[in-house]
């Protein structure tokens, strides 16, 4: 069964890019979300494998967003994208329970070796 996928990015073409690298290597996109707060609801309400999640959105930001996914499930797999390669960021977003980090403009190589190390 294909490893269901939740993307979350406050920009239309950051989502578009993971999906187009992730649907075209046979991973089932689930939903889309564009800030952290619909993040949270998406995620209950579809129960994805894998969450990819911004840090930098409107609403709620990435790392809260996955405060409180990790919440209600401490097994979710989140992996953090950001535009911004900073070791803080970077450090904060991995303990708040990401499992990893990718920066953008994403590597398609990078995105499938993280996603593969997150889903084991």
């Amino acid at each position: 069964m294909a490893i269901r996928v939740l993307i979350v990015d406050d920009a239309a073409f950051m989502r578009m890019m993971i999906k187009d690298i992730l649907s075209k290597n046979g991973y089932d996109i689930v939903g889309e979300a564009e800030n952290g707060l619909k993040a949270v609801e998406k995620y209950q309400e579809l129960k994805p494998d894998l969450t990819t999640m911004d840090i930098t959105m409107p609403e709620m930001d990435g790392i809260t967003a996955v405060k409180e996914i990790k919440k209600v499930d401490p097994a979710a797999k989140v992996i953090m994208c950001s535009a911004m390669g900073q070791q803080a960021m970077v450090i904060e977003a991995i303990q708040s329970g990401a499992r990893d980090f990718i920066v953008k403009p994403f590597q398609p190589d990078r995105v499938l070796e993280a996603v593969r190390k997150a889903v084991g």
